[in-house]
């Protein structure tokens, strides 16, 4: 009945009786009701003016809107939100951006029931904004083309390249006296040159290289600078697409791929997190460990900040995600029939890509790495896994540490609390505990800025940024705040994360886990409006974190 009467809606928009008072606003704001046979194409950008992450989707969305135009559809733009990770970091502000990304897809899919748009284009740049219109799109089912905003330059000091990352590490450096405040300073005012999403394979950029995998933008303009000229053009260019466009295909085959271009690429934990619910919203079967299956059997053929030697402008000069789509494809790793939302397959989408230049980007054949960093742990303190991107040491055992928020687990380690050879433990992060599954990079950066990330390993159930490094396992399910194992481990308690072994152990029995749990009760605070909402109906980690 409802798809009835919302044919019947759409058929008289042009011209039906019925339909007067709509094309009365339509008149209103400069469209002819002669063009409404036309497709409509709902534009939806993220912009704000809170980071310079999202700061051109206006101007995107105006250009995006004239190729509809040019290609004979009517574009209505509209906004959403978007959180800065950055500006949030470390604050309870960081609570907001995981819940963002149910508000940002809520948001589209609530624009696209009201208006019936035909087709979208949806403009992205920071982290929650992507997975957020990849979930719209799963629900919508409608034909669609994503643009993503654009990295920014790297910034200089001297001959040394340097991204947010640095500012970050510099503040736990300025704190145990190994620079000076003028040497953070320097840092701060150089790190971040123009405008656009982080220059090194944060998050952000993780989830760009996975949208170009999906098949739903035009492959090989994600990664232009968000301060090129030609990312106006690209925007266009995505605009006449689509009007055109076919329905993204987020079937198991494509997120699987997603999974793999993430895994070459070096890309963050988060990427995992945001397949998983993707697949939730899509309907499609994908477990954390399918994921971490193919991490584990896909080669690293990108050198990228935090855990390479080149920022994202790097990637791009050097053939980006449309050459790492061919190695794979090559490689047998990608699956090149997947369809794409402009009508050609992966492979055809990709043919034409520069061959690696063995410095950014190696061949299939000759990777920088034969397996992903990422990888999936389990044992008594994670029976439903977590999560760490291994990129130095893979293995420590020793004593916990254990804080209850990361305020105090920061003030510890830069007042030289923490020390080499202990287990740092975070918990009530998780998706409910916080709520929100804070990312503890001011957590992280500081044992890095201190000298420990050698000696000091992390265990939470909150998150890391993309620009995390070190032995930190994040994402542990169940979380502490829900009766998981992590809420009974006690200062001193002995862990052991083996990587290689796929293995997090808490040496402590059973039975004592169990009889610490049995008197356990979560923390009470006070929770009101959309917090309280999130933490009563979040899922686990383990399940994309979506809502219930």
């Amino acid at each position: 009945m409802d798809e009835d009467l919302r044919s019947r809606a759409r058929e008289e928009l042009a011209a039906g009786a019925t339909r007067a008072p709509a094309r009365a606003h339509f008149r209103s704001i400069g469209v002819d009701p002669s063009r409404l046979d036309g497709p409509i194409v709902g534009v939806a950008s993220c912009w704000t003016e809170t980071m310079p992450c999202n700061v051109n989707h206006l101007e995107l969305s105006r250009r995006a809107c004239a190729g509809v135009t040019a290609a004979g559809g009517v574009p209505l733009a509209f906004n959403t939100i978007a959180v800065s990770d950055n500006q949030s970091q470390a604050t309870p502000g960081m609570r907001a951006s995981l819940v963002s990304r149910e508000v940002i897809a809520d948001s589209i899919e609530l624009m696209t029931i009201a208006h019936d748009f035909d087709a979208l284009l949806c403009i992205v740049g920071c982290d929650k904004t992507v997975p957020a219109a990849l979930m719209a799109l799963a629900r919508v089912e409608k034909p669609a083309v994503l643009v993503y905003s654009g990295p920014m330059r790297a910034g200089r000091l001297g001959e040394r390249r340097l991204t947010i990352q640095d500012v970050w590490e510099g503040v736990g450096a300025e704190e145990r006296g190994l620079i000076s405040r003028a040497e953070l300073d320097e840092l701060e005012r150089l790190a971040c040159p123009g405008i656009g999403t982080c220059a090194g394979h944060f998050t952000a950029n993780t989830m760009a290289v996975a949208l170009d995998a999906l098949g739903v933008t035009l492959v090989g303009d994600s990664f232009v600078l968000a301060e090129d000229a030609a990312k106006g053009d690209a925007a266009e260019r995505a605009g006449v697409v689509a009007v055109r466009a076919r329905r993204p295909t987020l079937d198991r085959r494509a997120l699987l791929n997603a999974m793999a271009a993430v895994a070459a690429t070096g890309g963050s934990t988060n990427g995992v997190l945001h397949l998983l619910a993707i697949a939730r919203e899509a309907g499609v079967e994908l477990r954390l460990a399918d994921l971490a299956g193919v991490a584990a059997r896909t080669p690293v053929l990108a050198s990228l900040f935090p855990a390479g030697r080149f920022a994202a402008e790097d990637f791009q000069h050097a053939g980006g995600s449309a050459t790492v789509l061919r190695e794979l494809i090559r490689g047998g790793n990608v699956d090149g029939a997947a369809p794409t939302v402009d009508g050609r397959t992966l492979a055809d989408a990709v043919a034409d890509a520069a061959e690696p230049d063995g410095e950014v980007l190696a061949p299939h054949a000759r990777p920088f790495k034969p397996a992903s960093a990422l990888h999936a742990l389990r044992g008594n303190l994670a029976p439903d896994g977590s999560l760490v991107k291994a990129t130095g040491i893979r293995a420590h055992r020793g004593p916990a540490r254990v804080f209850d928020r990361e305020e105090t687990c920061v003030e510890a380690i830069l007042a030289g609390i923490v020390r080499p050879g202990e287990v740092v433990v975070v918990r009530y992060e998780g998706p409910a505990g916080a709520p929100g599954m804070r990312e503890l990079l001011a957590a992280t950066a500081s044992i890095v800025g201190a000298g420990l990330g050698d000696s000091v390993a992390l265990v939470t159930d909150g998150r890391f940024s993309g620009a995390t490094r070190g032995l930190m396992v994040g994402y542990v399910t169940p979380e502490a705040y829900r009766g998981g194992p992590l809420a009974a481990v006690r200062d001193g308690d002995v862990i052991d994360i083996d990587v290689d072994a796929d293995r997090l152990t808490l040496e402590v029995s059973d039975a004592v886990i169990a009889e610490r749990l049995a008197g356990w009760r979560p923390p009470m605070d006070a929770l009101r409006g959309v917090l309280a909402r999130y933490r009563a109906s979040v899922g686990p980690a383990s399940e994309g974190a979506t809502l219930l």
